[in-house]
């Protein structure tokens, strides 16, 4: 009997622990005491076990809470639950609730919240607006109008624009701009000696185009860290023209060589044909005069007249060309010694 007594004792004990347990999993009085000392109302069923049902850690809202009340902001408990719901990080945007309050930026839970579910750290940016941040830009080239490369770096002092983190370009925009900004003022200098003895002409030109419009930053300053001379581009794009301009004035060379070539092949050709048609006539010749001896068109007499002609004809050729030697040699050098 006394056995049974004991076993009985003991199992309402462990469901006792069992109870005990499950009541302070689903109801923190832990975290309810903390609340309660910490000045904060927080209801045991409506608020903690209700976020329990909901699926929300109470520890990740009444700890913000707390933050908030100590540090003199009301913030409702109902709207930072409906923040985490939204996938939003509860605990950064109190945070920087209480940054911007202590710094007097005027922040609304509304902004701060709709700066955290764009993507944005909205802890970040109340940092950055209180303490303005520097963007290093990369080494950026361009050219003076003497042709001569200058590259240079540059410093940006950002401030975050509260007002503009919604919808508001970031840091590459910033870069991009600047960079953009480097590159006209230089090539839109005369000389790269410009550039060279007042660097600061660069940051105040760049500076005055407001490269900070549509942006989520407010650019403070612009310094010019670097500023080197690089390479000889106008020199080198004329070097360059002038290879072009020969390759082309020897491919056009080259052109009117193989045109000249085309028509002295083409020339040569025609005299041949022309050559080839003589032969051809001259092989009609004894036909035409056999032809005229049968029809009586040509006599015998006549013929030896003709070929008195072509003797006569041959003999003065000869004697021509006879004359121009002699005359040729006679009028060498130490021919009339």
């Amino acid at each position: 009997m006394e056995g049974l007594t004991a076993m009985a004792v003991g199992l309402i004990l462990f469901a006792v622990i069992v109870f005990l347990s499950i009541l302070f999993h689903f109801v923190p009085v832990g975290l309810w005491i903390t609340a309660y000392f910490s000045g904060v109302r927080v209801r045991i069923f409506k608020d903690l076990v209700g976020m329990r049902l909901r699926k929300v850690p109470p520890a990740s809202i009444i700890r913000p809470k707390i933050s908030a009340t100590k540090a003199g902001l009301d913030v409702d408990v109902d709207k930072l639950e409906a923040h985490y719901l939204a996938g939003g990080r509860v605990q950064d945007v109190v945070n920087a609730l209480i940054s911007a309050d202590k710094a007097n930026i005027d922040l609304t839970f509304e902004r701060a919240t709709a700066i955290d579910l764009a993507g944005r750290n909205v802890l970040e940016a109340v940092k950055v607006s209180v303490n303005p941040k520097v963007i290093q830009t990369p080494l950026v080239a361009a050219v003076a109008k003497d042709g001569i490369q200058v590259r240079a770096t540059s410093r940006v002092t950002v401030r975050a624009n509260i007002d503009r983190l919604v919808g508001g370009a970031g840091e590459e925009t910033i870069v991009a701009r600047v960079g953009e900004g480097i590159v006209t003022t230089i090539g839109s200098s005369e000389t790269h000696k410009k550039v060279l003895e007042n660097p600061d002409n660069i940051s105040k030109m760049v500076l005055s185009k407001g490269l900070d419009s549509g942006t989520a930053y407010e650019i403070l300053s612009i310094d010019i860290a670097d500023v080197d001379v690089g390479e000889n581009i106008g020199a080198k794009l004329q070097t360059d023209q002038a290879g072009a301009d020969l390759k082309i004035a020897q491919a056009k060379a080259e052109e009117r060589r193989a045109l000249a070539v085309a028509q002295e092949q083409e020339m040569k050709a025609r005299v041949q044909e022309m050559r080839a048609k003589v032969v051809e006539a001259e092989a009609q010749v004894p036909l035409a005069m056999a032809e005229a001896f049968r029809s009586g068109n040509l006599g015998v007499m006549d013929y030896y007249r003709m070929k008195n002609i072509q003797a006569d004809t041959d003999m003065r050729d000869s004697i021509s060309k006879t004359t121009d030697e002699e005359g040729k040699q006679g009028s060498a050098p130490g021919a009339g010694s």
